[in-house]
């Protein structure tokens, strides 16, 4: 990975032609009377030089990082609800994964990453509306660790799930400035490793800008779909989870799980987005669960179903 190229441009100044007169040779002519008569030529004048041109200026500019390949690694913690549904919030890491590695996309995908196999090779030419496409992971530790309630947290832990999928989306540059670009596109996953073992769908709008030299704002906005096996693990309140907890019995079917908005600010240190280096980023988020994600008495009794996200990070770029 190259952290930043400078390509020196020099104009090569076109070779001068200088003309030399030199004298005229002397020639003899004979008249009528046959007499002799030296003519002497005068010596031509030499014609004036012109100045030499000045060497053109040495022009180098900066190549941006974004080349064929590149990566952004970063490292923040904000406050996340303890669990989905919940009103309490916790300490949490919040890493950031963003680049190009061998043709593949890498973008974050809250707690997972997706990868775009159709990833374009970087152009100085005008952009094009283009695909993306791969493979989508997530991992979701819902009341596996920090429940801060203690009803809740009585009712048990539940495992981590590890959800795989496909993302697919299309990408339209230009849309209200010349660098932006709006994408549309959906995921869906199922989880391997037997938590909920449901099935989950994210639409997902997503915006991206300069904002200046050095500002980069992202915003997304999704919904999340949910099968009965995915809610009825989260949200339902089972026979010894009441007896456990003393929350009412309650069966969750799956549905319109969620709606919410993410956004993505980040400043490039040096003044200048594309030259990588250092960079600060914050984050915040609102989510509104919906359906019986907002029903279970995890969140109508012990939580809330508006939910928040913020953080603060430092990433590197190169």
């Amino acid at each position: 990975m190259k952290l930043r190229r400078k390509l020196a441009l020099s104009a090569v100044p076109a070779a001068a032609l200088v003309l030399v007169a030199t004298p005229a040779l002397a020639g003899e002519g004979e008249t009528a009377s046959g007499d002799a008569v030296e003519a002497e030529a005068e010596p031509a004048q030499a014609a004036p030089q012109p100045a030499p041109a000045p060497p053109a200026p040495m022009m180098a500019f900066t190549k941006p990082v974004f080349d064929e390949t590149w990566a952004t690694i970063g490292l923040g913690a904000g406050l996340v609800p303890s669990y989905a549904g919940s009103d309490d919030y916790i300490a949490f890491p919040l890493p950031l994964i963003v680049g190009r590695v061998g043709g593949v996309g890498i973008r974050p995908n809250g707690p997972g990453l997706t990868f775009d196999v159709l990833s374009p090779k970087p152009s100085f030419g005008p952009r094009k509306t283009r695909l993306a496409f791969g493979p989508a992971f997530r991992i979701r530790n819902d009341r596996n660790i920090q429940i801060e309630d203690n009803v809740v947290e009585a009712a048990g832990e539940l495992d981590v799930a590890l959800e795989v999928g496909l993302n697919a989306a299309v990408s339209f540059p230009g849309v209200f400035k010349p660098l932006d670009s709006l994408t549309i596109g959906a995921q869906v996953r199922w989880d391997v490793l037997g938590a909920h073992e449901g099935m989950v769908i994210e639409p997902q709008v997503n915006y991206s800008t300069p904002l200046g030299k050095a500002f980069v704002l992202q915003v997304q906005a999704q919904m999340e779909f949910v099968d009965d096996s995915f809610a009825d693990y989260y949200f339902s309140v089972t026979p010894p989870q009441r007896l456990a907890s003393g929350l009412p019995a309650f069966a969750a079917e799956g549905g319109l799980n969620r709606v919410g908005t993410l956004a993505i600010l980040n400043y490039d240190l040096s003044g200048n987005a594309l030259d990588g280096g250092w960079s600060v980023y914050g984050v915040g988020g609102y989510s509104r669960l919906l359906g019986d994600a907002a029903d279970t008495p995890y969140t109508s009794l012990r939580g809330d179903a508006n939910q928040f996200i913020a953080g603060l990070g430092v990433g590197y770029t190169f």
